[in-house]
């Protein structure tokens, strides 16, 4: 457990599945409006994740008892995209950054991700890796701020049309 002023982060414990999908959803049903008609099979997809989160490590943000924010970091392997590519990720990866609206601008999804480059550099690896969207931008512009630069090559297309953008973050200059 490390605590930043009155914010905790810690490992989930199996009591706050329900708190943690909660909270995901929330945090990424705003962008259901702009997915046209891909949001329902990006919504299975985050709940099957959460159903089975292994060999992930899942992160929470926890101030006054109450979960504010979530995270996934990945060990490197090999994973099949929601279009169904077949992609090597050769870095531990941060997935599902989530974030209750109430919380927001608050330093609590900075706070995560300092969490997973603490972990990620503790493992000996070079790099920490994630994927985003366009629609994301807010999430875009703190990645890039704590020093994720584009990585192209693991990139993926799960339909026409729409890129998730591969980005890394080198952890020997972190």
């Amino acid at each position: 457990m490390r605590g930043t002023g009155d914010l905790l982060i810690r490992d989930a414990r199996p009591g706050d599945r329900d708190r943690i999908r909660e909270v995901t959803l929330a945090a990424y049903q705003e962008y259901a409006s702009r997915m046209s008609g891909h949001w329902e099979g990006y919504r299975q997809n985050i709940v099957a994740t959460l159903a089975s989160v292994e060999p992930a490590e899942q992160v929470v943000a926890e101030r006054d008892d109450t979960i504010v924010g979530t995270v996934l970091l990945y060990p490197p392997r090999r994973v099949r995209t929601l279009g169904g590519e077949s992609l090597e990720v050769p870095w531990p990866e941060v997935r599902l950054l989530a974030v209750a609206s109430a919380a927001r601008g608050q330093g609590i999804g900075a706070a995560l991700m300092r969490e997973c480059v603490r972990r990620a550099r503790g493992s000996g690896t070079s790099a920490l890796s994630l994927h985003t969207t366009d629609l994301m931008q807010t999430a875009m512009r703190m990645y890039e701020r704590m020093g994720f630069v584009r990585a192209p090559q693991l990139d993926f297309h799960p339909a026409p049309g729409l890129t998730v953008k591969g980005y890394r973050l080198d952890l020997a200059g972190a």
